[in-house]
């Protein structure tokens, strides 16, 4: 656990995104609540997740509202990600969760709001929550017209490419492919110069789902953006879609054709930011944010933008897109009051805009208005506004156990211990619990 005042900062917190990031840091549990005192210093806690070694943008937030807030002391508690959603919801059933949690929307991930509103364990938001909720999400955010979650931002879930590694590995006029074809071609070059066209965690589940998700955005959401309705409606199944088993046939085809690096089956998030920072992988399956923290750890010729993953014969170009961070309170909360104060602080057009800088996610209320132009996301502002996307599938499945079945799948592909059918009828059956 890691104790920071206004006039002293004893440790560093570490960003974490659902798949980015690198060195996995041991994390330290909160123990108990603090109070509000009775001399009024406030002070609560807050927990978030990490993958990488490199400053997050929560604990810069905290560390600045605490400048704002001299009365405010805040313990920060980073959690490593590939273990965050179950360690939160222990530290919530121990009754020693922390008062401000990072979560996500939706009951598809462990870390959801739903399933942990469900439980007892969060406490509803007021107006300034509810004002930030994109419209038709509500869902994803809400029981029974409560929320639950205070989003944060709206983030693209696709392939994050640096385009100087490119030029670093001796690759000459690179350019993002838009087909298939070309992409295994690029996938040759990079594998000639000893390096990969992708850097993958392959034994971190969150981004071997997300690399599975992103993938399916061609291949099942374009042609079907309400799969996930007609599957809540019995009207179709994992192991019954041809989008899903070519999204699956896709990733045995990336391993097969040498698209990833080395030994990638067994790599952590480390493969991913010294690949990508490193300069011998070109992309990775990561948020888009993710670009902007490993970009500090990357020469200035990096040069990092979101692409989309080619489509198939015949498919259209498509993104997964959706809001995928958001706060909540802890019901068990002795500092609601506080945390309360701090949510409403990071909701303010200034915190969003910091909020962007430093994560480098999309404002949940702003983006919109955004020019994109000459930032990262300057390939993808079609697809956007075109809107050519969907939200990440796994928000909105029923449970955890979905998205678990499809990312230790996907590990299990890249090792040949599964197949494509077993796969599928394994997230037919989580599905269906």
């Amino acid at each position: 656990m890691t104790q920071h005042s206004r006039s002293r900062v004893l440790g560093h917190g570490i960003f974490a995104v659902t798949a980015a990031g690198a060195l996995i840091l041991a994390g330290c549990s909160s123990s108990a609540t603090p109070e509000e005192s009775a001399g009024g210093a406030q002070a609560f806690s807050f927990t978030f997740a990490t993958s990488n070694n490199l400053e997050s943008p929560y604990q810069t937030l905290a560390d600045l509202y605490m400048e704002e807030n001299p009365d405010v002391t805040i313990t920060t508690n980073p959690t490593p990600n590939d273990k965050y959603g179950e360690t939160i919801r222990t530290q919530l059933q121990a009754g020693n969760g922390a008062d401000v949690i990072q979560t996500t929307p939706g009951s598809g991930d462990a870390r959801g709001l739903i399933g942990l509103a469900d439980a007892g364990f969060l406490e509803p938001l007021g107006d300034t929550a509810q004002s930030l909720v994109p419209e038709g999400s509500e869902s994803l955010f809400e029981i029974d017209g409560k929320v639950y979650g205070q989003p944060l931002d709206f983030t693209i879930g696709s392939v994050v490419a640096s385009f100087g590694n490119a030029g670093r590995m001796g690759i000459a006029d690179f350019v993002w492919p838009e087909s298939m074809d070309d992409l295994y071609a690029a996938c040759d070059a990079a594998a000639a110069t000893g390096g990969s066209l992708f850097a993958l965690a392959g034994a971190a589940p969150p981004n071997t789902g997300l690399m599975a998700q992103a993938i399916s955005a061609t291949r099942v959401y374009a042609e079907e953006p309400d799969w996930n309705q007609q599957r809540a409606d019995g009207d179709t199944t994992f192991a019954d879609s041809d989008g899903w088993k070519d999204t699956l046939q896709t990733i045995i085809d990336l391993n097969d054709g040498g698209c990833f690096q080395a030994g990638s089956e067994g790599g952590g998030f480390d493969a991913i930011t010294n690949g990508l920072s490193g300069g011998t992988s070109i992309g990775g399956f990561i948020p888009s944010g993710a670009a902007i923290e490993i970009a500090k750890a990357a020469p200035p010729e990096a040069a990092f933008a979101v692409e989309p993953f080619p489509a198939g014969d015949g498919g259209t170009p498509y993104i997964m897109a959706s809001s995928n961070y958001t706060l909540s309170i802890n019901a068990a909360s002795k500092a609601k009051d506080a945390s309360a104060a701090f949510l409403e602080w990071m909701s303010e057009d200034a915190q969003q805009q910091k909020y962007y800088e430093l994560s480098g996610e999309l404002p949940v209320s702003a983006y919109k208005d955004m020019d994109l132009t000459g930032t990262i996301y300057e390939p993808v502002v079609d697809l956007l506004a075109s809107s050519s996307y969907t939200s990440l599938p796994s928000n909105v499945w029923p449970n955890p156990s979905v998205y678990d079945a499809l990312s230790v799948g996907v590990q299990g592909l890249l090792t040949g211990q599964k197949t494509i059918d077993q796969v599928l009828a394994d997230m037919d059956t989580a599905w269906d619990q």
